[in-house]
Parts: C-alpha cells; structure tokens; sequence
C-alpha cells in the first residue's frame, strides 16, 4: 500500500467500524483449485453504509496485495490512520455510504484474520505455516462470495478494486457473470508479465533465503525479519515510477552532506526503502507474502475461462466495465489495460476506458486523483439508473 495514504486529507469519514469475522466450510470444507480441501475458513470484513431493503445497493471493494479488510472510517476515536481508500469511500464520496453498502474482506491466505499460513491448523493444533495449500485468486473469490452469500445479497451493485484487487474483480465479473451488475477493475491486469513474476520471485527468494524462515515453521522461534523487509523493498519499487522517485529522491544523501564510503544508508531512497521494509514487517506475515504473490502470479483469465483465448474468457461475462489505467504505471502498463478492453469490446460488453494521467506509478489509484473520483462517481450513478436502484430506505 502507499505511504502517502498518512499524509492526505480524506475528507468526512465513515466514522468509527468494526472488523467483524465470518466463518464457513466446517462441515463441507471449500475445495480448492489445487484439488486440496480449506475448512474451516474464516473471513475477516468490514461494512460501511446500510444494505437497502431490496438488498441491491451493495458494492464489494477488494484489496491489493497486502491490504486489508479495514477499507474506511477508524477502529478507535483516537486512531491517526484511517482506512486505506478512504479517501474514495464514505458520504458523499465517489463510492458514497449514504447510498451504497460497501463490504470489504481481507482474503483468504492473508493475515488480517482471515484464514492464512498462521491460522491454527485444526488437526495439528499449531499454525499451517508451509502447510497452508496454496490459494488462487479463485479461490479467494469463491470465498468471497460466500460472504456475500451471508448477507442475502443475490447481486451485487459493483465489485470494485486496484491491482490485486483489480484480479479480483475481473474473476468475479467471468466466473459470477449474473451476479454482477458493474465491475471496475483499477491499474490491474489479466496475467502477470515474466517481468511482474520476476520480481515477486525474488522479493520470495529473499524470505526463504532468511535462516529464520525454516521452511515457514517460524511462528516460535522467530519471524523472518530481514527477508520479509528486503521482499517489501523489492516489491515498493515497483509500486512507484521513475517520475516519483526522482521527484521524492532524485540523489540526495540522508542525514549528511558527504559519501561515508561504507555500505550505510548514504541516499535517501536507501533510507525510505529500509524504513517501508521494517515498519512491513510489523504488520505482516513473511508467508502470506509468499501464498499471495504466488495467487497473483498464478491469475491468468485466458486460460481459466478461455483455454488462451481473453476474447473468449470475456464471453461469459454480462455486466457493465469501468477499466482505469495510469500513465506511469510500469507495472501494469496500460497495453495491458487496453487488450483486456479490446476483448471486452469484442464480445459487445458496455465498456468504459480511461488512461489517467499521473506520476506516481502503480501506486497512483490509491492516491487523491480528481479524474479518478469523478469517473468512479459517474459511472456508478449510471449504474443505479440503469438499474433503478435507491440508497437505503
């Protein structure tokens, strides 16, 4: 997630939320796509707004890689950060909790309480650590619409979400194509690059190469601290462009005026890296890294639901699209954002497409965009109308 989340204003809040936890599959456990069996699986989530009585307004928001359930408002009066995006969910913003009932849930194989790697295995009684089986953007999915299922929510107004999260929506939109209404997937893609799998290999190899990892038996006797910290910067980089970190960086030293010639921290984008790498690995676990990068590698939308052809992956879909790309976003570059748009459109999708001009990289659609807010305003009004949907009664 970004660090420039703690230094914008968001505007009126959501106000105080509460992580609530859905439990599922004790008795029919859920089967994964490895063929391996989950259960039981339990979702942690958050609501913000009020599910009208026709259950029609509710929108899913999904998150990216590392995030969380905690999508809006504050656990505590005196909690300084709020949600990550709420700066686009609460009253009168783009995704408005006087209108629509916004669900977020943290996904399956993560580690904000929902069921991962250090969840306690029922039939050993100590954390799955490696044994945890590995996980697919499916699957999480699949998950989460059990969730939704819990609400007695038939369909959903729009699932919504930004790379990782973006995946998310994309699979909801072909694999649920009737309970969807809008998807918006935001700076995502429909497979990873080789580029995209390289650096989550080595942000991995960075974790196991850490003594501490143990073969991901490490929950007593010591995290793997350094290689979690060294896969974060791996991965921060690529959430940024080369634009920003000039802009943030360019070569200025940190805390001196002179080289010191030894391998400290002489520049201040060594420093920013280090520190983004050790405040990681406070909040999260080295092996939900793993499992989640490995579920994002694994996505390929052609190939589960068009044995290689995207054109005919989006034949199963049905809903209304909102595709958002970012011009410095190296990532997920928008070539790619564009062939997913030309498949949409190959099968008479209504789709909309947008290339927002921005700075920051990847990281850009978490940041404040007024071209964001105002496509995302929009084009959700014009799903409402369309399907004469009100706010809570």
């Amino acid at each position: 997630m970004s660090e420039y989340i703690d230094q914008i204003e968001t505007g009126e809040s959501v106000g105080l939320v509460e992580k609530q936890f859905f439990t599922f599959g004790a008795d029919a456990p859920l089967v994964l796509e490895s063929g391996r069996t989950l259960g039981p699986v339990t979702l942690a989530y958050e609501t913000c707004g009020t599910l009208n009585k026709d259950r029609t307004n509710a929108i899913l928001v999904c998150h990216a890689l590392t995030g969380d359930s905690h999508v809006a408002g504050f656990y505590d009066p005196e909690d300084p950060k709020p949600g990550w995006w709420d700066l686009m969910v609460g009253p009168g913003k783009p995704i408005d909790t006087d209108k629509y009932f916004v669900i977020c849930s943290n996904v399956v194989g993560g580690c904000m309480g929902s069921t991962g790697p250090m969840s306690e295995n029922p039939g050993t009684g100590r954390p799955y650590g490696a044994s945890f089986p590995v996980v697919t953007i499916g699957d999480m999915v699949r998950a989460q619409r059990r969730l939704v299922d819990s609400f007695g929510i038939d369909t959903l107004l729009a699932v919504v979400g930004g790379s990782v999260g973006g995946m998310q929506v994309l699979e909801w939109s072909v694999r649920y194509p009737h309970r969807v209404h809008a998807a918006i997937p935001l700076a995502t893609t429909t497979k990873h690059s080789a580029q995209a799998i390289a650096f989550n290999e080595v942000a991995r190899q960075a974790i196991m190469a850490d003594p501490k990892w143990n073969r991901g038996d490490y929950y007593e006797s010591g995290r793997p601290e350094h290689g979690l910290a060294v896969a974060r910067m791996v991965g921060h980089i690529t959430y940024l462009s080369d634009e920003s970190m000039r802009h943030k960086f360019d070569r200025r030293l940190q805390d001196r005026v002179e080289l010191s010639f030894d391998f400290e921290a002489d520049f201040q984008v060594e420093s920013y890296l280090r520190y983004q790498g050790n405040k990681f690995v406070d909040r999260f676990d080295a092996n939900s890294f793993l499992y989640l990068t490995k579920a994002a590698d694994y996505f390929n939308l052609e190939n589960q639901y068009g044995e290689g052809s995207l054109v005919a992956a989006f034949s199963r879909a049905s809903c209304r699209y909102l595709v958002v790309s970012f011009t410095s976003d190296w990532l997920y570059p928008t070539y790619q954002s564009k062939t997913m748009v030309k498949a949409m459109k190959k099968n008479s999708l209504d789709v909309s497409f947008c290339e927002i001009e921005a700075p920051w990289g990847h990281d850009a659609f978490l940041l404040p965009n007024t071209r964001l807010s105002d496509l995302l305003s929009g084009f959700l009004n014009k799903v409402c109308l369309h399907c004469r949907i009100g706010g809570p009664a």
